[in-house]
């Protein structure tokens, strides 16, 4: 199982279900360029409805008889959702496949392009999320005004950035994935990028709960990285001055932590030492990424949430909001609500 890793502002307002159906999370990918018009590879903007976007790539890649790796799409959305997001196929000719006879179900094409170049993950820009949560039980008289409390202070402060459960499968399982394939197991590809990318998520979560615990998540220290909003761009803090304290209050940058891998930590002096402590802790993951020769990243610590709404009825609540391309819903709902999904 995984930690129930610290929330930063006090603990959840209530307990909700989430997910009860797929029609009650749908999510947008926002692609933050327009198609080129010409090239090599068909753009395919598709509505899916509780399906995998592994599994939709397969059927892609079976319907116009190409290989999967001639597939790409910017990034892995929840099976039970009602998303929207956008595939490319490679296609040199521009003939040979006709998309108005593929037939599955829960899946509507609603846009063809072509396109010059494969989408890759993280190729995206943001996604925007529209949630219904349900309410457990009869709440208080003063939920409203609390919640809306609540509300402002995680939109304008922001979340601590945790990868989402869903990066690391049903009760952990990517975990013990990671663990087979350091230890020399063999699986296929795609179970090893998985693996992998758990492994590093969970360092990275371990590493920021303790920054959650000590109050400076949302804090530049001595020896940080911080990376510039919306870029992946990160410079290291030797000095913190005014300037970058005003920067870090407008949001023009976050503080960062390492993505473990050859070269970690990437921070300096107290910060590197806790990511260093994180990974003594956790010494077949992180000895793993190394051996594997996975390259150090690095990822900030604070979500800010954009475009947040959200509207209230007896029966619950419907959210609105965007995000930047890797970071989760769940990290900043589990910071309003205790989550609470039916088994399916």
């Amino acid at each position: 199982m995984l930690p129930d890793w610290p929330r930063a502002h006090g603990g959840p307002l209530s307990t909700v279900d989430f997910k009860r159906s797929p029609e009650d999370f749908l999510v947008d990918e926002v692609l933050g360029f327009e198609p080129a018009g010409d090239g090599e590879h068909d753009l395919l903007h598709i509505e899916k409805t509780d399906s995998n976007t592994a599994w939709l790539a397969r059927q892609l890649a079976r319907h116009a008889e190409i290989p999967a790796r001639d597939v790409g799409y910017c990034g892995l959305k929840d099976r039970r959702s009602v998303s929207r997001q956008w595939f490319s196929v490679r296609r040199p000719s521009g003939a040979g496949t006709n998309w108005e006879s593929l037939s599955l179900e829960g899946v509507r094409i609603l846009r063809i392009e072509r396109h010059e170049r494969k989408l890759r993950p993280g190729s995206h820009a943001a996604n925007r999320f529209s949630i219904l949560l349900y309410h457990q039980e009869p709440l208080d008289m003063s939920f409203d005004d609390r919640f809306v409390e609540h509300s402002s202070i995680v939109t304008t402060e922001g979340v601590p950035n945790y990868f989402g459960e869903q990066r690391f499968g049903r009760e952990g399982a990517n975990i013990e994935l990671a663990r087979r394939v350091f230890s020399g197991g063999r699986v296929k590809r795609e179970q090893r990028s998985i693996a992998i990318s758990s492994a590093r998520s969970f360092l990275f979560n371990e590493t920021l709960a303790r920054r959650v615990a000590d109050g400076n998540w949302n804090r530049l220290l001595p020896g940080d990285l911080a990376g510039l909003d919306g870029s992946a761009s990160i410079f290291a803090v030797e000095t913190v001055d005014t300037e970058l304290l005003q920067r870090l209050s407008r949001h023009d940058i976050h503080p960062a932590l390492s993505l473990w891998g050859e070269g970690a930590p990437r921070s300096s002096g107290k910060p590197a030492a806790l990511e260093c402590e994180v990974a003594r802790k956790w010494p077949d993951l992180a000895e793993g990424l190394v051996s594997a020769r996975v390259e150090a990243g690095s990822r900030p610590t604070r979500l800010v949430p954009g475009d947040w709404t959200c509207s209230s009825s007896p029966d619950g609540i419907e959210v609105r909001f965007t995000l930047r391309r890797g970071e989760f819903a769940t990290a900043l709902l589990r910071e309003l609500f205790e989550l609470r999904q039916p088994m399916v």
